[in-house]
């Protein structure tokens, strides 16, 4: 059974945009690539102070694999770019992050949807981009909408294709 998977990318360590450039392909080996939004750069958001700028974008996926399989993979691609995790909201060359996987709500395993994705313009803007009118499976709330209601200073579209 195909699922559909969306999934944010960041990175702000090392060469960013070569890096999400591989993640995309790595992410596309787990199924179908049937979406890749425009590409921001955004201010850090919490974590140690002095950080880089990140470049932020997301993924559409269509996918028979499970959401803990696909959240295990993802991490798998993070690992082999070399992301080590030491310290919440730190720096890193590659963060991949299931926001939204078909309409499941999970409070245990990969917690979907994913918990802050609805508070953060830097995974509202790229999932507009794919899909402005996906609703939030608890809330109902459309991404379009939330978007128009967070804090988006920072934050710029620096690709429309990358």
């Amino acid at each position: 059974m195909k699922h559909t998977a969306f999934i944010a990318l960041g990175a702000n360590l090392g060469e960013p945009l070569p890096m999400l450039r591989w993640a995309t392909q790595e992410v596309g080996r787990l199924g179908e690539l049937v979406g890749v939004s425009r590409l921001y750069r955004t201010a850090p958001v919490g974590g140690p102070p002095g950080q880089p700028d990140y470049l932020n974008a997301a993924l559409k996926l269509e996918t028979t694999f499970s959401p803990t399989d696909l959240l295990n993979a993802l991490h798998a691609i993070e690992a082999r770019a070399g992301r080590e995790r030491h310290e919440r909201w730190e720096a890193r060359v590659l963060d991949l992050d299931l926001i939204l996987f078909d309409d499941l709500v999970s409070d245990t395993g990969p917690l979907l949807p994913h918990p802050r994705a609805w508070e953060r313009a830097f995974v509202l803007a790229p999932l507009a981009d794919l899909d402005p009118l996906r609703k939030h499976p608890r809330t109902g709330e459309a991404v379009a909408d939330a978007l128009a209601t967070v804090e988006q200073g920072g934050m710029a579209v620096l690709l429309e294709t990358w």
